[in-house]
């Protein structure tokens, strides 16, 4: 059973620490044209800036045209405690399979991290509901922030591109793109190699993926052969993430239940993300990509399993996890260092996780 997120499935606000992204709406256009004809917010590309009030009312009215048309687009950034507008952040359809990712705050709102956070928080919403979509971001050479901001969105650098609208003697713009996942359901050896190259790094760096610091290659391989075994049996799935220039990033396993009672769930193995790009949003990708390709599965209800003390949890409860269960000591990593086993949940649809009440 699979199935694609259509625009009434997919959700339509985003919520982080300090911000609530929802669809623009015509009261927004105030703010919006105050937002776009600030001359301090187009020091790199003045030529963009809006200064007419009815081309800003036409612009606004496509953006909502295309929320009504795809289901997604650029979002209004509110501060999440006021409900001030602050700025927008989002992705609009680009050329066929790609998004343009967009950030703009305020100058009032700016030197908060406000601009790392949403487009962060947008390049997941994009990982997990348009994942047959590329997010891109068009920067001027030289606007260092812009750079930086899409870089911890998860974003690398891949070349120059003429942006359309620029003037000529502007120049060529910097093209950046986020990472794609892909679901794997045979490995093969190429692949295989590189996958041991990752596992093993992040064993090495201490990541809790089965084993310690020091296991030899040979016995990861070995396990990696079970994992290889399950999937041709059709007991799970992988999800590969990889950079633009297809280097292995991320990696992750989907297993069933032979259960037919728990056909409905999924749980989560070997969560893996290359120690050397840590802090660039690689791990929420590619745990937005797990779930939106588990939902296209059939699953409902994912589940996931962690030692204490690896500071994961606050990961993946940023996620949508819970907490369900923990184990005292139930992990035994070496003499005397005992670990609780801590058990998390949330629904593939993202509703809330609710018991029904039952004895």
């Amino acid at each position: 059973m699979t199935a694609r997120a259509t625009p009434e499935a997919m959700p339509d606000t985003i919520r982080t620490r300090h911000l609530t992204l929802r669809p623009p709406v015509p009261d927004d256009d105030d703010f919006l044209y105050a937002l776009h004809s600030d001359p301090a917010l187009y020091g790199h590309a003045p030529w963009a800036r809006v200064t007419d009030r009815e081309e800003l009312e036409a612009m606004t009215a496509a953006w909502r045209a295309t929320w009504q048309e795809h289901g997604f687009g650029y979002f209004v950034a509110d501060d999440a405690d006021t409900g001030e507008p602050l700025g927008l952040a989002g992705v609009r359809p680009a050329d066929p399979g790609r998004l343009n990712l967009a950030c703009r705050f305020a100058a009032a709102a700016q030197g908060r991290g406000l601009g790392r956070e949403s487009a962060r928080a947008v390049v997941v919403f994009a990982a997990e509901w348009l994942p047959d979509h590329v997010v891109e971001a068009v920067i001027r050479p030289g606007h260092q922030a812009s750079i930086r901001t899409a870089e911890a969105a998860g974003l690398l650098s891949v070349g120059e591109i003429s942006h359309a609208g620029d003037p000529a003697e502007a120049g060529v713009s910097l093209l950046l793109e986020a990472p794609r996942a892909g679901r794997v359901d045979e490995i093969g050896p190429t692949d295989r190699e590189e996958l041991l190259d990752l596992w093993q790094a992040v064993t090495e760096a201490g990541g809790a993926v089965g084993f310690l610091p020091g296991a030899p290659r040979d016995r990861i391989a070995q396990a990696l052969a079970e994992h290889e075994a399950d999937m041709r049996a059709g007991r799970s799935f992988a999800v590969g993430l990889r950079d633009p220039d297809a280097s292995l990033v991320g990696w992750g396993w989907w297993v069933s239940p032979a259960n037919p009672l728990l056909a409905h769930r999924r749980w989560l193995y070997r969560f893996m993300v290359d120690p050397r790009r840590q802090g660039r949003n690689l791990g929420a990708i590619l745990l937005a990509s797990m779930i939106g390709t588990a939902r296209e599965d059939g699953g409902e209800l994912l589940g996931l399993d962690y030692r204490s003390g690896t500071g994961v949890g606050d990961f993946y409860a940023r996620q949508g996890f819970v907490e369900v269960g923990r184990i005292p000591g139930g992990i035994r990593v070496g003499a005397g260092d005992d670990r609780d086993d801590v058990e998390m949940v949330r629904r593939a649809d993202g509703s809330p996780l609710v018991a029904d009440g039952r004895r």
